[in-house]
């Protein structure tokens, strides 16, 4: 399994950092992988969560438990969540903040609480904009999404990836 590790963790380096060159007069390195690695995960994020929301849930609500139902966007949004919250935890400790002292279990413990601040923008940025304003989901996501990567990028920098 470390193998697998060291071989995926270097590929992806390899990949990110061959187009570093054409950013190196407009930012540091880690900056650039943040970028690279986070808008990886974004543009996933946003790919489930059409996907989701068109194909997953049909654009129908989702009945949960006797009167409680959730709205297909917020559903669609929980979908690509369970897939990139962990490989945006791996791209961040692995790839992006690779030097840090602080132990894995805590830096998950940390980044969780980041992520779960996110999820709170997202779904009040969906809910808002969705319901409120009567946008459509999808374009609703990407501004909503715009906000949440400044607020990551900062809590990540400044707490759970701190050196």
């Amino acid at each position: 399994m470390r193998r697998v590790h060291d071989w995926l963790r270097q590929t992806i380096l390899m990949v990110v950092d061959w187009f570093y060159p054409l950013f190196r007069r407009f930012m540091p390195q880690q900056t650039y992988r943040y970028a690279a690695c986070g808008g990886f995960n974004t543009v996933l994020d946003i790919l489930l969560f059409f996907v989701g929301y068109n194909y997953v849930f049909h654009k129908e609500p989702i009945p949960v438990y006797g009167s409680i139902i959730i709205t297909p966007h917020i559903a669609a949004f929980l979908f690509a969540f369970l897939f990139t919250f962990p490989i945006g935890f791996y791209l961040s400790r692995y790839v992006v903040w690779q030097q840090t002292d602080t132990a894995k279990r805590e830096q998950l413990m940390k980044y969780f609480i980041v992520v779960f601040g996110c999820i709170g923008l997202n779904y009040m940025f969906l809910k808002i904009l969705v319901e409120f304003f009567g946008w459509y989901p999808t374009p609703a996501k990407i501004l909503t999404t715009v906000f949440v990567v400044m607020f990551s990028y900062l809590s990540q920098k400044n707490y759970t990836f701190k050196s």
